[in-house]
Parts: structure tokens; C-alpha cells; sequence
């Protein structure tokens, strides 16, 4: 059975870090992307990442960019992405989501986030105070 399991989420204060966790079982992360996305509520859901183990390559929205880095540990089957210098408009509800390579060139460098993604995960929770 495929699953997608997001954790690390909490609340913390503006100008802080976390560490989101994504773990992949059913599937390896050697044949699929893994892309994280937030939603808050009554806003639409909101590309933030995508990382490739196939080329090592990563993409950011715009909203990130600079302040959340992804990384992947394939033994562990395991994506994580540091969150620095959050703000409370970062506040959402995390997800991540698995899509195979051939499905994006075997690269995130022009992910779509729009693309559907094959597999989602259930979300987790991140709040930052002003």
C-alpha cells in the first residue's frame, strides 16, 4: 500500500524554524519526485516545493524561495523540508505528494505545480505567531 506521511509541524514564532518530515512507504523515492504543498484556509493550495533524487534538482515558489531548503535521504525513504525565517503567512496546512520522474522530465527544475500528483499524504499543521 502506498503512503505519504507528513510530520514535524507545531507552532512556533515568527522568525523561527521547523523541519517537516515526508515519509514514503509502498513505492521507493529512487523512481518518484516528491513535492510539498500548503493550504490555508480559505486560500487555494499553494506549490512550495519539489525535489528530485534522480538529478538532485529542487524547485521553490516564489513565496519560499531562500528560506526553505528540501532535501532527501533515500534510505530512509524520507524528504525533508527546513523552514527558515518563517512568517505568519506561512501558516497552512503541509502536504506532501509523490509523482514519477518520467512524469516531469526526471527533473523539478520546471515543476508544475499545477501538475497532479499521483500520491498525497495526510497534512500537518504549522503555525507561526506574529
Amino acid at each position: 500500500e502506498v503512503q505519504l506521511q507528513a510530520s514535524g509541524g507545531g507552532l512556533v514564532q515568527a522568525g523561527g524554524s521547523l523541519r517537516l518530515s515526508c515519509t514514503a512507504s509502498g513505492f521507493t523515492l529512487d523512481d518518484y519526485a516528491i513535492g510539498w504543498f500548503r493550504q490555508a484556509p480559505g486560500r487555494e493550495r499553494e506549490g512550495v516545493s519539489c525535489i528530485s533524487s534522480s538529478d538532485g534538482s529542487t524547485w521553490y515558489g516564489d513565496s519560499v524561495r531562500g528560506r526553505f531548503t528540501a532535501s532527501t535521504d533515500n534510505y530512509k525513504s524520507t524528504v525533508y523540508l527546513q523552514m527558515n525565517s518563517l512568517k505568519p503567512e506561512d501558516t497552512a496546512v503541509y502536504y506532501c505528494a509523490a509523482i514519477p520522474f518520467f512524469r516531469i522530465g526526471y527533473s523539478c527544475a520546471g515543476f508544475a505545480p499545477e501538475r497532479g500528483m499521483n500520491y498525497w499524504g495526510k497534512g500537518t499543521q504549522v503555525t507561526v505567531s506574529s
